[in-house]
């Protein structure tokens, strides 16, 4: 029986994050785009010392000040022990022991005899040990996706390294004897479009893919299957696969996964299109587990899939937390499906609130998929009509690129 779409993101996503390899240091500059494995804790005080927020005169006692000296950012800074002195500041400077107030250059004078005078503002100029930080505070917790923001904050602590979690590696392997690799369909052949599509969202949703580890396509016998199938899980922590995934008489995948010692995770689901799909577990050598995803051999089926349970279990994986379905406003009806979650191709508007259903939508079309930001997801036994919020589940893009 198709298991709830909903219950088989959940169920990929636990499979995944139960799998999720062993922490690994990695330096700063190769971290972009793992997750910490362990939450990120501040070393010092930030900042470490009191720390000049302008360019100005750091002063003791009463004015006009005699200047004294000179602190630049880097450099420590000697006490200031008498009243009526005061030293140059840089920004970004240590204060000296003994000032009182920091006044801003812009806001300052200096007499003929050159002592400086002014009046400090209110609020002092400087920022305090611990102001952003106390010595152990965590930071950010284990989990977190680690983007060039969090990098800049674990070199501010003064990491050279950081825990992060290992990045899955992904193969694909392409079956059916009727698929070209290269030029036009014709005489009862099709273009494979699943190898150049599957592998570059593999790889926005963090997974690393060899090129030698796309496969296909490959033979449609029991035998060549279980080989493909066995090369891929040698090289990969997920295997997806596209075809075979019902019991015709060349769909090769369930025997090829009965040989393999394979468990399913999920053997179909009950949504549409797509619903063929299926994630399975395979024993790996070191001890965890592999993973085997089965996508359909139809081209929207075989994304529907591939958003519906790998990104889940990449994402358990990684470490990280299952994404949240944001909501959208519909601008057209979508309907239902019956007893299965539908999930329909749509493009939102610039703010990201509101969604219309794309045309050209058919299970083995891209054309739809070409211009869509993501599916909108319509509950089994209901419809939606215009205006409904409804949740919307977003195709994997590259930071910066817009729904």
């Amino acid at each position: 029986m198709p298991v709830d779409w909903d219950k088989a993101r959940s169920l990929a996503y636990e499979a995944g994050r139960a799998a999720a390899g062993p922490a690994e240091r990695v330096g700063l500059a190769g971290a972009d785009g793992r997750t910490l494995a362990e939450p990120l804790v501040a070393l010092a005080d930030l900042p470490a010392f009191p720390t000049s927020s302008i360019d100005g005169w750091a002063v003791r006692g009463p004015g006009p000040w005699r200047p004294v000296g000179r602190v630049l950012a880097g450099n420590t800074a000697e006490p200031l022990t008498e009243d009526g002195t005061c030293v140059e500041i840089a920004t970004g400077a240590m204060v000296p022991a003994g000032a009182a107030a920091v006044i801003r250059v812009e806001e300052s004078a200096r007499d003929a005899q050159g002592l400086v005078s002014g009046t400090p503002r209110p609020q002092p100029e400087w920022r305090l040990p611990g102001d952003e930080a106390r010595r152990g505070e965590e930071l950010l917790p284990a989990g977190t996706p680690v983007d060039p923001a969090v990098l800049g904050m674990a070199a501010t602590c003064g990491y050279d390294a950081i825990p992060v979690r290992p990045r899955p590696r992904a193969a694909l392997l392409v079956f059916g004897d009727e698929l070209l690799t290269n030029g036009p369909p014709g005489n009862g052949r099709v273009r494979d479009s699943l190898s150049p599509l599957v592998p570059a969202w593999l790889r926005r949703y963090g997974a690393t893919v060899d090129p030698a580890a796309v496969q296909g396509p490959v033979r449609d016998t029991l035998e060549a299957h279980v080989e493909a199938i066995e090369r891929g899980l040698a090289v990969a922590d997920v295997v997806c696969t596209t075809g075979g995934t019902m019991h015709g008489p060349v769909d090769h995948l369930h025997p090829a996964l009965s040989r393999l010692h394979a468990d399913y995770v999920v053997n179909t689901v009950a949504v549409r299109p797509g619903f063929p799909m299926l994630l399975a577990r395979v024993p790996g050598p070191d001890g965890r587990p592999r993973f085997l995803a089965g996508l359909p051999g139809n081209p929207q089926s075989a994304v529907i899939a591939l958003v519906s349970l790998v990104a889940p279990l990449l994402a358990g994986l990684h470490g990280r937390d299952l994404p949240a379905l944001p909501r959208v406003e519909l601008t057209a009806p979508v309907p239902g499906r019956g007893g299965f979650t539908h999930l329909a191709l749509a493009t939102v508007d610039a703010d990201g609130r509101r969604a219309t259903p794309a045309g050209h939508v058919g299970s083995s079309m891209l054309r739809g998929l070409a211009r869509s930001h993501g599916f909108v997801v319509v509950r089994p036994d209901s419809q939606a009509a215009a205006g409904d919020l409804v949740p919307f589940l977003p195709l994997p893009l590259y930071p910066g690129e817009r729904p």
